[in-house]
């Protein structure tokens, strides 16, 4: 073998024989799986118009799962394994499969071990596995250009220019940082049941620090991103198609740094008494979806998996008292997860080997569905529908939003502003503030303007949106047909943790909330 790809060929042809020997010949086993994952990046960074770093990195990993038990008392091991050009070694590739296998297979036995006495003591255990037909498939990666055929030198000259564009606006932009990277992944899944699954992705991602100042002293700090699972085109040229649009990193820079001079010669918001009725946009409601629609909806948050670092779900208080088929939100309201949707959260199959599928969340204000893997799906009695993903095949895969995005309604955006005596029109996102089960947030705007007799007027920075989940969810009055989605590329999750690349969005909603200012 000569590249990193022909060792995904080598797996294809001969890791289905040697995981099915492995499973059959280690007692208990009921499910194996391997993934093989090689990824191939250039980057490129810039400060203040001046060239900063360049890099290329390839890398190749293994990662082995195994089932272990019976009824009752099923135990999960996981072994991931950094492999890189050793891979091309054909006996050290297999080698490392089984003693992956091996390593997966004790924490297995040990997990099933501990479950049975869980369930002997106190009545509880992990005795849940749903199984899965086998599958066969090859999804081709999609650009018009191969991310490992650009030069790194065309990188860093993208970002140094658009840093030096940056620059020139003027001395009110005191700082600016641009990066931008393209990358090829190809992953391979084989599993003990026969499926034998090949996905190859190209990602393109431009980001933009930066800071402004004012005369009379205000400053706004403001970053953001743009890309596409594609190649870098979508950064050079820009990308037209929706629900997820992007100008060329250049143009979008610009913007930014303009919006942030702007902000920093405005006012910061001095919030009004009570509650007032509130328009988000769709780089709000990015955020408001993420953080109280997706993670809650993820069924191992929900089952209380990771209550312990990272929260609980508003959504799922137990097994039996739960809001499964209950309103929380206005029937004008619908919320889902979709990965076939060609954004950043775009995905054939999910890391179990089972196809992603649309998942609705809210469906006219009712709350219908979690994101769930093939442990949580058995235990919730539910189907798997393929929502599980790892940001690094070393690492144990985990319940992950993919596009999860509010659903467009059928008014104008103008139209839903237009109608507002007086309130407040709330545009992009900076900060989040969530409650431990996410049944209240606060979430910091890039921009508040003030609306007066349905029209947009005062510009204020530093302002923020408090609101109780279901509250605000329930006064929903007016929704878009404005719907956007928005490169989300650092969602973490996980002991270790994870750092995944998601879209999220919807359209311009309206409600009711309380508002917060300050600097």
């Amino acid at each position: 073998m000569k590249e990193l790809l022909d060792a995904i060929a080598f797996l294809k042809r001969h890791g289905p024989a040697e995981l099915a020997r492995l499973a059959k010949s280690n007692a208990g086993t009921i499910n194996a799986a391997v993934r093989f994952e090689v990824v191939f990046r250039r980057s490129a960074s810039a400060e203040n118009g001046a060239p900063r770093r360049t890099s290329e990195h390839e890398s190749a990993a293994l990662g082995i799962s195994v089932a272990t038990g019976a009824a009752h008392a099923i135990g999960y091991g996981y072994s991931g394994i950094d492999i890189g050009r050793a891979a091309l070694r054909r006996a050290r590739l297999i080698g490392s499969l089984r003693s992956g296998f091996e390593a997966a297979y004790e924490r297995a036995r040990l997990c099933e071990k501990r479950s049975a006495e869980l369930r002997r003591e106190f009545g509880i255990g992990a005795g849940h596995w749903a199984a899965a037909p086998p599958l066969q498939a090859d999804k081709a990666a999609a650009y018009a250009r191969d991310p490992r055929s650009v030069p790194n030198g065309e990188i860093a000259h993208l970002v140094a220019e658009t840093s030096r564009a940056v620059a020139q606006l003027g001395r009110e932009v005191a700082f600016n940082a641009i990066s931008a990277f393209t990358e090829s992944r190809h992953e391979l899944f084989i599993d003990s049941d026969g499926s034998v699954i090949s996905q190859a992705f190209a990602v393109s991602q431009g980001d933009c620090y930066v800071v402004a100042q004012s005369d009379g002293g205000g400053v706004q700090e403001s970053h953001d991103t743009i890309g596409q699972q594609r190649g870098l085109e979508c950064l050079t040229d820009g990308w037209p198609e929706q629900p997820m649009s992007n100008p060329g990193l250049t143009d979008f820079s610009i913007d930014l740094a303009r919006e942030s001079c702007e902000l920093a010669a405005a006012p910061p918001l001095k919030p009004p008494a009570g509650e007032v009725v509130v328009v988000t946009d769709p780089h709000f409601n990015a955020l408001l979806v993420h953080e109280i629609v997706g993670h809650p909806s993820e069924a191992d948050r929900a089952l209380k998996m990771e209550a312990g670092y990272a929260g609980r779900s508003w959504l799922l208080r137990s097994l039996r008292d739960n809001e499964i088929g209950r309103r929380i939100g206005s029937p004008l309201l619908s919320a889902c997860s979709d990965p076939a949707i060609r954004a950043f959260g775009h995905y054939g199959y999910d890391h179990e080997g089972t196809p992603g599928r649309r998942v609705m969340h809210i469906d006219r204000g009712i709350f219908s569905g979690f994101m769930n893997s093939r442990a949580t799906a058995a235990i919730m009695g539910a189907e798997p529908n393929g929502s599980v993903r790892a940001s690094n095949v070393r690492f144990a895969p985990l319940i992950r939003m993919s596009n999860t995005f509010f659903m467009p309604g059928d008014s104008a955006p103008g139209d839903i502003i237009g109608e507002v005596e007086h309130g407040y029109y709330v545009c992009g996102n900076r900060i989040p503030s969530i409650a431990e089960s996410r049944e209240s947030f606060r979430i910091s705007a890039r921009r508040v303007y003030e609306i007066d007799h349905g029209q947009p007027g005062r510009l204020f920075r530093a302002g923020s949106v408090i609101g109780g989940s279901k509250h605000f969810f329930m006064h929903v009055d007016a929704v878009g047909n404005d719907l956007r989605l928005i490169a989300i590329p650092n969602c973490g999750k996980g002991q270790p943790m994870q750092v995944k690349r998601m879209s999220n969005g919807g359209p311009t909603l309206r409600s009711r909330a309380r508002l917060a200012g300050g600097e």
